[in-house]
This record gives C-alpha cells, sequence and structure tokens, in this order.
C-alpha cells in the first residue's frame, strides 16, 4: 500500500512542478498545478506550545519539526497533515536547525545548549551527541548542513562554524574528532548573527547573517569568507536556507517573506528574482522543500509563548 501511494504523490508532484511550465504554452495547463495543491494541506498544525524553529523533509512524505522549547522532535506526514511526537522533549534544552541526510539520520542544532544531536530518523534513537562551545562560552549553535565528508554547524554568538568529519561511509566520530573552525572575512563579523547555512553541489558553504542581511561563501576547510554580490540587494533577518539547484531560497523571519535567489553557474554571484509571502506567515524561521512547495514554519517569535499558543507550517508555491 505504502509504494502505491508514494506512486501517486510523485505523479502529482510531477503534475504540480510541470504545471507552471505548461501553462505558459497552454492556458488550459494551470489546472492540474491547482489540483496538486489541494492535495496536499496548506497548513500543517502543530502541537499548542511546541514553540518550532526548524523543518526538515526527507524521502517519503514525513516532516520533521523541532521544540524551542525542551528539544522534542515531532515527525508528521504532508499528506495527512497529522503528526506525533517523535523523540520526546528534555527540560531545559532546545532543537533550533534540522538537517536529513541521505543515510537517514537528522542532525539537530541545540542552541543554547551549544552543540548537535543525531538521531535515527526512522526509529528516534538517540546516535551521538557533540559539545561544542567551551563551558562558559556564549553561544547559540543555530543551523547545520549535511556534505560529503562533514556537518557542519552555525553559532550565533561566535565567528565559527563547527565541523563533524564524516568517516568512511558516512561513519558518525566521536566527540575527540570534532573541530572548530575560525571564520575570517565577513562571515566573521561581530554581531552578525550567523544563522542559516547551506552548501553548494561542490561543497562549498552558504551562509546567512540575519542583522547585515549578507550572504557569504565560506571555505569548508580553511574559513575564509567573502560576501556573495546579490547586485546590491539585501536579505535581512536571513533565517533559514534552502537550495535547490541553482535557487536558494532564504526565509526573511520578521519580514514575512521568502527571498528567492538565482545564483550563476559558479555560485558566485546572486540576483533575487521574486519574493514569496502569504498573509498566513508569523514569523517564519525555516522551510523545507517538497515538490513544487515550500513549508515555511511559523516561529511566532513575536507572540509571547504559552503552552496554549497555537504554531503551524504554511503551504508556499515554490
Amino acid at each position: 500500500m505504502r509504494r502505491i501511494i508514494l506512486s501517486v504523490v510523485s505523479v502529482v508532484l510531477a503534475v504540480g512542478v510541470l504545471g507552471p511550465l505548461s501553462s505558459m504554452q497552454s492556458g488550459a495547463a494551470a489546472a492540474p498545478a491547482k489540483a496538486a495543491a489541494d492535495l496536499f494541506p496548506a497548513r500543517l498544525a502543530l502541537p499548542d506550545g511546541w514553540r518550532p524553529e526548524g523543518i526538515a523533509i526527507g524521502e517519503g512524505t514525513h516532516f520533521f519539526v523541532g521544540s524551542l522549547a525542551n528539544g522534542a522532535i515531532l515527525r508528521g506526514d504532508v499528506v495527512t497533515g497529522q503528526s506525533s511526537v517523535f523523540v520526546p522533549g528534555t527540560a531545559g534544552t532546545a532543537a533550533t536547525g534540522l538537517e536529513l541526510d541521505q543515510r537517514h539520520r537528522l542532525w539537530v542544532a541545540t542552541a543554547g545548549g551549544g552543540g548537535g544531536v543525531v538521531y535515527n530518523a526512522q526509529t528516534g534513537a538517540r546516535l551521538a551527541s557533540f559539545r561544542f562551545a567551551a563551558a562558559g562560552v556564549p553561544t547559540f549553535v543555530n543551523d547545520a548542513v549535511v556534505t560529503r565528508d562533514a556537518v557542519f554547524f552555525t553559532d550565533s554568538q561566535q565567528p565559527v562554524l563547527y565541523v563533524v568529519p564524516l568517516g568512511p561511509g558516512g561513519q558518525i566520530p566521536d566527540q575527540a574528532a570534532v573541530r572548530t573552525l575560525p571564520l575570517a572575512g565577513g562571515a566573521a563579523t561581530v554581531g552578525g548573527f550567523n544563522n542559516g547555512i547551506e552548501a553548494t553541489p561542490d561543497g562549498r558553504l552558504i551562509v546567512g547573517q540575519s542583522n547585515t542581511g549578507k550572504l557569504y561563501e565560506v571555505d569548508p576547510v580553511t574559513g575564509n569568507s567573502r560576501e556573495i554580490d546579490l547586485g546590491g540587494a539585501s536579505v535581512i533577518n536571513a533565517d533559514g536556507l534552502i537550495r535547490r539547484g541553482h535557487t536558494l531560497y532564504v526565509v526573511q523571519n520578521r519580514l514575512n517573506q521568502v527571498a528567492v535567489v538565482q545564483f550563476d553557474g559558479r555560485f558566485t554571484s546572486g540576483t533575487v528574482v521574486r519574493v514569496i509571502t502569504d498573509p498566513a506567515l508569523d514569523v517564519p524561521a525555516t522551510a523545507a522543500l517538497f515538490g513544487p512547495f515550500l513549508y515555511a514554519v511559523n516561529a511566532r517569535f513575536t507572540t509571547p509563548p504559552t503552552p496554549t499558543t497555537s504554531y503551524a507550517a504554511i503551504q508556499l508555491r515554490a
């Protein structure tokens, strides 16, 4: 049954992706794209009081959302909209950026906890945990990206990246292998608030700074950085980053929008080609791609959190 369901989903998503292209050729092709949007919930309700920040969507139709309240992880389905607690929370912990790798592992940044955790994305079992920042050092481990050789984490309070090197076959290392990569250049700007992180196909890193509105290319070996030329455009309040091909989606949290940046062939410069917004957005922190859609998590940072505060992920047309 699952194979049949996934096959149907794949067909519908293909129709959704091709719809806009076909509509340029024939006005009659817009209806199938709308039908694809109608199949999936426009709003993924999250538990009251959840305080979401990061979201990830992997193979199939599962999505994962972390909690700032207690570090719990929610797993849900983008078809049914239903979800349940996948990893129970622990008082005094938090989960910010989430990243799924190709080995069915979920990497989680732990915010003020100063570290990272990796879970089995199929069972929820904790596979490893790491401490990055030294005790007493101001820290906010914010986001993560997986490359072929390592997992990189940003720290919004320190001009560094944390590196978890992967062994043969993606083997998870022990704590002793973890290293701190000092940043140089604009990405080391004091008060810049390094936030979201992504990678180019050849392994270079892209880091977004919330307070400066700039994107930086970072060398994963040396930590040297250079500002990516956006033609004068700003991505102020940059939060989560998500890349597909040469397109980078930059969530601008307090602006309630997502900037769409189209890169050149070598990822040396980019152009903000459009901005995605929706009245349902309420300070989105991160987003995940699923077929022709983005699902942006409403962190609602301007709303005082209570146990009854409602939260959701909002479907946007990518």
